[in-house]
């Protein structure tokens, strides 16, 4: 298993969000994670994710340990190998598409170069050749998730987590969003794990979870 998680717990006060949860993926595959608002998706999303440490329970991603890194090596591990697509794009809008899809390269340590070239590849990968110099408000908002794809795509991570990636698109949009993430993971390979709560999005993966108060209904 790529990502193995066991007895995730957390809490927020007074309020237990997450009740025990375990959640496994395998290499290349894609898992929804559906619920009703309040449910606890993104919440576990976030801790797969390591941007939100669990109260108890563990947490392997490709044979590490994650809970066990240091603030620095935590960093270091997210962004060689885990990417994120958020339903708010999140690009910085000084920037253009291709400065976007950079970012993350450059800070892996790659030269300016190695980095402009691995975002034009991807941008193109993403039917965006055409539209690398342009900021993001200069782009429709399904250009900018795709952008976003890019930039997720950047250090090639084992992983992709998605949280409500086609949220805030048409539905034409929303199609076409949703075929890309499946023709990239035939592409590069990566496991995707989706928050959503577009049933068809979810048809389409692999498998699909369902989150109640906190907990995994039994398949």
């Amino acid at each position: 298993m790529i990502i193995s998680a066991k007895n995730i717990e957390k809490s927020f006060g007074e309020l237990k969000v997450l009740k025990g949860v375990d959640f496994e993926a395998e290499k290349g595959e894609v898992v929804s994670i559906m619920g009703a608002s309040g449910a606890g998706k993104s919440t576990l999303l976030q801790i797969l994710g390591t941007l939100l440490t669990p109260d108890s329970g563990s947490l392997t991603i490709g044979g590490t340990d994650v809970l066990k890194l240091s603030s620095k090596e935590l960093s270091a591990f997210r962004n060689s190998s885990i990417g994120f697509v958020f339903q708010a794009h999140h690009l910085l809008p000084e920037f253009t598409a291709l400065e976007n899809v950079m970012i993350p390269c450059l800070i892996g340590g790659k030269s300016t170069k190695e980095s402009r070239e691995r975002a034009e590849s991807l941008l193109s990968a993403v039917g965006l050749s055409e539209r690398t110099t342009h900021k993001p408000s200069q782009l429709s908002g399904g250009e900018q998730q795709r952008v976003a794809i890019a930039r997720a795509l950047a250090n090639s991570p084992a992983i992709i987590f998605a949280d409500e990636p086609s949220g805030n698109l048409d539905s034409a949009t929303k199609q076409e969003i949703h075929s890309l993430f499946f023709s990239l993971r035939e592409r590069f390979g990566q496991t995707i794990v989706i928050v959503t709560h577009d049933p068809s999005l979810a048809a389409m993966c692999d498998r699909t979870l369902v989150i109640r108060d906190g907990a995994f209904e039994r398949q």
